[in-house]
């Protein structure tokens, strides 16, 4: 009797992106290091005191953008960060009443912060089902909602997950070739089961004549399993934009993206994301608000059982009150902290390196995880990935000792990557999420501790959003905001900073 060797596949080689310029002082600040020298030498030409008055203030403004934290950010985005706060702050936007005791017009529970100007139009899909849109007008972006059951992980082949795998990075990199897109989200959502499903399963379907014992123990399945058990919820956002200077109606956009939506689900349904489906613009609005108001989540599902819907509208589906702090962000019945990802795993990993980050965690009453994705366009792609390549090449080559040994691992990861690129791969950028909302501010310790925990295992490193944690509250919703997208800087310049 023989027995073979099961082999797990590894995933990995994601890299960071190289800076461009000059160590730490990226592209702007090797451009006024050079620009700088080269007036202190035409003022030395002067006198040695116009040369030191020259030097001396470029030293102390490049300074700054040398001295880097663990995360990336310099010295500048530090201070830019507070100083946005404590301007927010000032002006009382870090709190928020709507309703008809507010003074907003109307009276209406609109939700908060980025999510304000946003409107919910609803269209149908080529198979007559209704999707939900999305629209923020301040960059004209529209966004439909997807959901799905993705099919669970244990009991399947190595060779299974690894196929489905596969198909989930094809479907990436389609994101890459879809007109007009500007990113994509997949949240995944886990709350404690209420048992409000369940009950609507069971209890109307036990006969009046059944045994007291047989009814006795229904009852009890009822009303204990959902205390060993939890609910979890997938919804994948894609976020598309018009081009400068293309006006188009809301109406055309609409009937553009029904066309698409077939093929998106067929997608997803191949990469084993089980039955799949759009979003109505009344289901993400109950999605919204049970994410403001946890309290509700039993009567929302209690709606929809009983009367098949609840009727919510986008206009009612944010807080009647919320206030945001440095490391906390408190609505209707809840109390969230949002963590950002800093460092992706090293290394190679298995498909279940975020199955503990993904389960429902004790002792919070939500709990989501956003991965976003920025779709590269393929002729970007080209140049970051044979950029990336020559930059790995010119370090391997110019360091010693153990320098040299990690530089010929990097470039050993940019030269495949730029080889799967040239066959036809994807490049998305993309980065992680996680928020957790509970009962009350004096769980959040022991909810930190948790976060810590499930970060560890799955070898990412991650940072509380503090002093803005409204803004990336509302980027874990399923409401298609991008961080990117939301900035005064321009992406392209915070990368060159």
């Amino acid at each position: 009797m023989s027995t073979e060797a099961v082999t797990h596949p590894t995933y990995g080689n994601w890299r960071r992106p190289r800076r461009p310029g000059l160590g730490p002082l990226g592209l702007v600040g090797t451009f006024g290091l050079f620009g700088g020298l080269v007036v202190t030498l035409l003022a030395s030409l002067i006198s040695l005191e116009a040369a030191l008055t020259v030097c001396v203030p470029m030293a102390l403004t490049l300074a700054p953008l040398a001295v880097r934290t663990q995360d990336g950010r310099n010295v500048y985005q530090l201070i830019t960060l507070r100083i946005g706060w404590w301007r927010r702050k000032a002006k009382g936007a870090h709190l928020y009443v709507s309703g008809p005791l507010s003074a907003r017009p109307g009276g209406r529970y609109r939700p908060p912060g980025l999510l304000n100007k946003v409107t919910a139009t609803e269209g149908r899909d080529a198979y007559d089902r209704p999707f939900g849109v999305l629209h923020h007008p301040a960059r004209n972006l529209y966004t439909i909602v997807l959901g799905c059951d993705p099919d669970g992980g244990s009991l399947i082949d190595p060779d299974q997950v690894d196929i489905w795998v596969a198909l989930w990075g094809e479907w990436l990199a389609r994101l890459s070739h879809e007109p007009g897109l500007k990113g994509a989200a997949v949240i995944v959502e886990t709350a404690p089961d209420t048992g409000t499903r369940l009950a609507h399963e069971v209890l109307p379907r036990i006969h009046k004549d059944a045994p007291p014992a047989a009814r006795a123990v229904m009852e009890e399945v009822v009303q204990r399993y959902p205390h060993a058990s939890s609910e979890m919820h997938t919804y994948i956002t894609l976020t598309y934009g018009v081009m400068p200077g293309q006006r188009r109606k809301k109406e055309d956009v609409i009937a553009d993206l029904a066309v698409r939506i077939p093929g998106l689900l067929s997608g997803l349904v191949a990469a084993g994301g089980g039955s799949a489906y759009p979003l109505s613009a009344e289901r993400i609005a109950e999605v919204i608000r049970v994410a403001y108001d946890p309290a509700v989540s039993a009567d929302v599902l209690n709606a929809r059982a009983t009367h098949g819907g609840t009727g919510l509208e986008w206009d009612d589906c944010g807080p009647a009150a919320a206030v945001e702090t440095v490391n906390a962000y408190q609505h209707d019945s809840g109390v969230s902290r949002t963590w950002l990802m800093t460092l992706a795993p090293r290394g190679t990993v298995r498909s279940s390196v975020l199955r503990g980050m993904l389960e429902a965690a004790p002792a919070t009453r939500r709990k989501r995880v956003a991965l976003v994705y920025r779709p590269i366009d393929p002729a970007t792609s080209a140049r970051m990935v044979e950029a990336d390549r020559r930059s790995a090449q010119f370090m391997a080559t110019s360091g010693k000792g153990m320098v040299q040994a990690r530089a010929a691992s990097e470039m050993k990861a940019a030269e495949q990557a730029a080889a799967e690129e040239a066959a036809g791969a994807g490049l998305v950028e993309f980065s992680l999420m996680l928020t957790v909302t509970v009962d009350s501010a004096a769980e959040l310790a022991d909810a930190t501790v948790a976060v810590r925990n499930l970060t560890a295992a799955a070898r990412v490193l991650m940072r509380p959003a503090d002093r803005m944690q409204a803004a990336a509250f509302s980027c874990t919703l399923p409401a298609g905001i991008l961080p990117w997208e939301q900035t005064l800087i321009p992406h392209e310049l915070q990368e060159a900073l």
